[in-house]
């Protein structure tokens, strides 16, 4: 493995919600100087983003429903559409963990599903992020088989804007309870290299991450 390889991996990622425009335009130019995955961003940028990087081989990611996931599903989908149009690549929802809590799985489901037929509608790629840290280890479970049922392309870890972010034990368990074609993205508090390949050797093949530049 080298470093490369490592960066492709990484959706390098500013989300803060006080970061001025020259914050947002930074990201795209490092990503794309640095080929990584994709840039990571706010709904509002996406469309000087996917301009900025145009032509770059990087994906342009937002979020939808971020970061407590309890926008109403219409609301989801919504934004899902403005941002396809916009020129989003990739999608990162949040799930309604409200519901979660309850334990209405036919409304997490039908939230997912309704985000999921937006998403692959339009030829794109979805990532449900879990907010683990809110969460047991029963809901985590049972949210990575409702997304392998759905075919959603990614299971997420965390948002960075809960209590805690990803860990080893965490994207362990969404490996032993996702089906093959589901992904793993870890994100939130990666700090350095060695954490994000502890995170990899764990079965993550995504990283949401705003220290790239500490990686290198």
């Amino acid at each position: 493995m080298d470093i490369q390889t490592i960066l492709s991996e990484v959706d390098h990622t500013v989300l803060a919600p006080t970061s001025p425009a020259a914050k947002f335009a930074e990201c795209c130019d490092f990503a794309a100087a640095h080929h990584c995955a994709s840039v990571c961003i706010c709904p509002f940028y996406v469309k000087e983003a996917a301009a900025r990087l145009r032509g770059t081989g990087v994906a342009v990611c937002t979020v939808i429903g971020f970061p407590h996931g309890t926008h109403a599903t219409a609301a989801k989908v919504a934004e899902t559409r403005i941002a396809i149009d916009d020129g989003a690549d990739e999608l990162d929802m949040v799930v309604n963990v409200s519901k979660v809590k309850d334990g209405d799985w036919d409304y997490v489901r039908s939230d997912i599903k309704a985000v999921l037929d937006a998403v692959h509608g339009a030829g794109k790629l979805l990532k449900v992020i879990f907010e683990c840290c809110f969460l047991t280890d029963e809901e985590k479970i049972r949210l990575c088989e409702i997304c392998t049922e759905l075919g959603v392309d990614f299971v997420k870890t965390s948002t960075g804007y809960g209590t805690g972010g990803a860990t080893v034990a965490d994207v362990a368990l969404m490996k032993a309870h996702v089906g093959p074609n589901v992904r793993i993205k870890a994100a939130g508090g990666i700090h350095d290299l060695q954490q994000l390949l502890a995170l990899r050797e764990a079965g993550a093949t995504r990283f949401g991450c705003s220290r790239t530049a500490a990686l290198l």
